[in-house]
């Protein structure tokens, strides 16, 4: 969507350029949030426009409730702005403007420090405050237009609304409760255990989507099944050592725990205000031990009922592994089916306790 963009609007007779923008993500550092997309395949070259990157932003106005309005000093100088983002359910309150274009003028736009005033109440004025700030940008002119996406429970796009500036704040709420009715779900109302093999940035801000998993920093959300342990196996490389979201787990190992990188991932905790989503669990030797460990503490008498889940990530749901007790389960539900052929059989591990 990104390299198509760009290529209309050259074609329009724009030169435009790509500016990250991620509040204080990425350690809150130019060079690291250019990383990040490039990471993510963003690069100049795929793109075919140039990246600039800053941390510095320009006050544009203020709030009807008092907040500085910042926004990215490139965008600032530029002759318009055309912001681009998905539309999904946010991991730690609910409004009807969550994770979208909103935010992105909110948060996105104005880097570290406007993601710093928007959070700075905690993430019980968030609903409030993203569309006072959202709404300054759009009345300020500088944005030409915005472009919504809205995915479906299998981390694909299946909708695309090009909005004028007039329209994002009445046609984004629309497209929020629509992604809201396509979110992926484990479809189990309950778990004993759930094994999620990766988090990271790439899949959500908070490593998990905590929507799926039912777990969350902060007291302003709700929802989802009921599961008494989760463990972390492992960060994704995409994260560069970004482990938002361990906190909120049990168990993780000690290869995710030596990805961790305190410098890459604290900013982004401490400009929200939420410490909890960055804490270490506990910390075990391997794969295997942390699997164990979270069966062990289930308080689950006879192991062999236990409920238990094994996912490669929160957008990666369209196959899961199942414990044999949960079968007759799967079998009545008529969101899930069991892959043909497919028999129960053990885990298998590396001599170090990893799994293969």
């Amino acid at each position: 969507m990104v390299k198509t963009l760009i290529r209309e609007l050259k074609a329009a007779g724009a030169e435009p350029f790509i500016i990250p923008a991620m509040g204080s993500h990425a350690g809150a550092t130019a060079a690291g949030q250019r990383g990040m997309l490039e990471g993510m395949g963003f690069t100049e070259e795929a793109m075919g426009a140039p990246i600039r990157a800053t941390m510095d932003t320009v006050v544009i106005g203020t709030t009807a409730n008092g907040l500085p309005v910042n926004i990215d000093r490139y965008a600032f100088e530029a002759d318009g702005i055309v912001i681009i983002n998905r539309v999904k359910p946010h991991v730690a309150f609910r409004g009807p403007y969550e994770s979208g274009l909103m935010k992105m003028l909110a948060i996105g736009l104005g880097k570290q420090r406007g993601a710093d005033i928007c959070h700075e109440l905690g993430f019980g004025k968030m609903a409030e405050n993203i569309p006072a700030i959202g709404k300054v940008v759009l009345d300020s002119g500088r944005v030409l237009f915005a472009v919504g996406s809205v995915e479906n429970a299998y981390h694909e796009t299946c909708k695309i609304e090009v909005l004028a500036p007039d329209e994002v704040a009445t046609e984004e709420p629309k497209l929020q409760a629509e992604a809201k009715r396509l979110s992926p779900k484990l479809h189990f109302d309950a778990l004993d255990v759930l094994i999620i093999d990766e988090i990271g940035k790439d899949i959500s801000g908070t490593g998990f989507d905590t929507n799926v998993v039912g777990r969350y920093h902060t007291p302003f959300i709700s929802g989802g099944p009921s599961i008494t342990r989760v463990a972390v196996l492992d960060i994704t490389d995409v994260s560069h050592g970004n482990g938002n979201g361990l906190g909120i787990v049990d168990f993780t190992t000690r290869r995710a725990y030596g990805k961790f990188d305190f410098e890459n991932t604290y900013p982004n905790s401490l400009t929200s205000t939420v410490p909890m989503s960055v804490k270490i669990p506990m910390v075990l030797k391997s794969d295997k031990q942390a699997m164990q460990a979270a069966v062990k503490t289930c308080n689950i008498l006879d192991k062999s009922k236990v409920r238990f889940v094994r996912i490669k990530n929160t957008v990666s749901l369209g196959e899961i592994e199942v414990s044999e007790s949960l079968l007759d389960e799967v079998r009545a539900n008529p969101y899930l089916a069991i892959v043909p052929g497919s028999e129960p059989k053990a885990f298998t591990f590396d001599e170090a306790g990893n799994l293969l």
